[in-house]
């Protein structure tokens, strides 16, 4: 596995374990559509699902982890929970989009979480 593909994986895990330490319970990871694309995280808390885009940087990098979810991946992430929901009854849900920021150090290190509220 690749160091990329590790550090990724280390940033979900993270994610989900504050999230799950403050009541979310965890119902999707990496749940993928083809041609859609891919929910990193889905979370429950009462009656509202979260949708968690993880994004991981260097604490040296000039781009914020949440600047790097674009216009596309936002269209993206819209179309997958659309189908996501659909496809487990959990249609007439409010969902909340959230930005899992996690910034490490080169050694892979998580430095900070934040968990950031985006449209």
């Amino acid at each position: 596995m690749s160091y990329t593909k590790n550090i990724g994986n280390a940033a979900e895990e993270s994610v989900a374990r504050v999230m799950m330490h403050k009541g979310f319970t965890l119902i999707a990871k990496n749940y993928n559509v083809p041609g859609s694309g891919e929910l990193d995280l889905v979370m429950r808390k009462g009656s509202c699902i979260y949708v968690v885009e993880v994004r991981s940087r260097l604490t040296t990098d000039w781009q914020s982890p949440l600047e790097s979810i674009d216009y596309n991946k936002r269209k993206k992430l819209l179309k997958t929970t659309r189908i996501f929901t659909a496809r487990n009854g959990l249609s007439d849900m409010d969902v909340i989009f959230l930005a899992g920021c996690v910034t490490h150090n080169r050694e892979g290190v998580v430095q900070k979480i934040e968990i950031i509220p985006f449209e």
